[in-house]
């Protein structure tokens, strides 16, 4: 992933990204945009069924959900559903069954 310099501005089309697997969960897929001051931004695919490991989130976290649904804390979030979670929440059950693309920022 690259680091944005302070005072910078990038520009990312990210047809152009390649899906890498997470390292987080199997079934997750991830596309690198950038990082800047402590923050990373990132487009993230399940397929269907992968979940997320519970987690506590050290600083906040936003999530916007593109396609597919994204199940969180029991609530289904469609297209265009938004989620932040602030610092010190943790998330025990965050997973897809129909899978689903996100945009996601949080710490880096």
């Amino acid at each position: 992933m690259s680091t944005l310099e302070r005072g910078a501005f990038r520009w990312v089309n990210t047809d152009d990204l390649p899906w890498r697997p997470s390292t987080f969960a199997a079934g997750v897929f991830v596309k690198d945009i950038a990082t800047t001051d402590g923050c990373e931004m990132q487009v993230v695919r399940f397929e269907p069924g992968a979940r997320f490991p519970m987690h506590t989130h050290e600083r906040p976290e936003f999530v916007f959900v593109l396609e597919g649904e994204l199940v969180q804390a029991g609530r289904r979030l469609g297209p265009g559903w938004a989620s932040v979670a602030s610092a010190g929440s943790v998330d025990e059950d965050v997973h897809s069954d129909t899978g689903c693309v996100f945009v996601l920022v949080d710490r880096a």
